[in-house]
């Protein structure tokens, strides 16, 4: 594969630590329900620097831009879908200067999440559609200065395809991640251990490959267990959500404590996760104690789904009675 930054800081560190939560940060500084967040990379700049500057300062080795609802189709539903460009490249440039004056070498991930609409036979979207949105997107984040496009939060296997095509378009390094929330594979029922070959012959290939988002740790780490099992020398990315979403009132509140994300990313790494951050409700108290779990980790067996229950708490994704749930990531935000 092609060097690039993020190949070169895996293959110099092993294990890296990828950001926090981006949406239930940028919540607790202020940022309305249905406000865009990336409307922020303009409107209030300093808060998303910030936001950047506290997560590599609790050690984040991966900063990822905010810019999840980037394209077009999501941009449109703040009338905002003629800024595309800007917005994308603006959230790239904020990032891209933390990064710059970090005291270490830190990477900086043009986050694309999903369009919102769903392909050719089941929506309107075609397939051309999803790469020339995607493409338009990408190139904002390349020309900021974004090292690798971070696709995430995804559930759609065509839809992950579109938007590695768009990345080779625009001639960027590419890792994708899927959420796995829906009785153990994704909403459009995209299965962990196929996750592999999903974009495999797409330019050279994904740089990672993971899950992110989802339903709780327990749950990230048993997908991510089935992943690792299905092709044990891949680079994995795992970024999990703090513990369980839970309402109080009208306010989400997440169960994870620093020492279980910390635990949490003593599972991963053993399990064999190359790259490790925290989804929703990771502030970066959390991101903090991984950071010290991953430097301190002394590697031990890889661990069941009987120790992950036991040490992180129970699944909550087994049945499809489960998944039938409402929940509470449901398209909007990573984090």
């Amino acid at each position: 594969m092609t060097a690039n930054p993020l190949s070169d800081l895996l293959a110099q560190k092993g294990v890296l630590l990828a950001d926090g939560a981006t949406g239930t940060s940028l919540f607790a500084m202020g940022l309305e329900a249905g406000e865009a967040p990336e409307m922020w990379n303009e409107d209030k700049p300093e808060n998303i620097t910030k936001l950047h500057q506290d997560f590599v300062d609790a050690g984040a080795d991966i900063i990822l831009t905010n810019s999840f609802g980037g394209t077009r189709h999501r941009l449109k539903l703040h009338h905002a879908q003629d800024r595309v460009h800007e917005l994308n490249k603006k959230a790239a440039e904020i990032a891209r200067a933390v990064a710059d004056k970090a005291p270490r070498k830190v990477i900086v991930a043009g986050s694309v999440g999903p369009t919102g609409e769903l392909l050719i036979p089941l929506g309107a979207m075609s397939y051309e559609d999803a790469v020339a949105s995607f493409a338009e997107q990408m190139a904002g984040l390349k020309e900021g200065g974004a090292d690798v496009a971070w696709i995430e939060t995804m559930s759609s296997a065509e839809e992950i395809r579109a938007a590695c095509e768009a990345a080779v378009k625009t001639g960027m390094p590419y890792v994708y991640t899927g959420s796995f929330d829906t009785a153990g594979k994704t909403m459009m029922g995209l299965a962990p251990k196929d996750i592999h070959g999903v974009a495999a012959d797409i330019g050279e290939g994904p740089v990672a490959v993971g899950a992110n988002c989802g339903v709780g740790a327990s749950d990230i780490l048993a997908t991510l267990l089935a992943m690792t099992e299905a092709k044990p020398d891949a680079t994995v990315v795992v970024k999990g959500n703090c513990g369980i979403p839970e309402f109080r009132g009208e306010k989400i509140y997440y169960s994870g404590t620093p020492p279980l994300m910390a635990d949490y990313a003593r599972l991963a790494m053993d399990a064999g996760a190359k790259i490790i951050g925290g989804c929703c409700g990771t502030s970066c108290e959390h991101l903090a104690a991984i950071r010290q779990a991953v430097d301190s980790h002394t590697p031990g067996p890889r661990p069941t789904l009987e120790t992950i229950v036991e040490r992180i708490g129970p699944l909550r994704n087994k049945t499809a009675e489960d998944a039938a749930a409402p929940r509470e990531r449901r398209g909007r935000s990573r984090g």
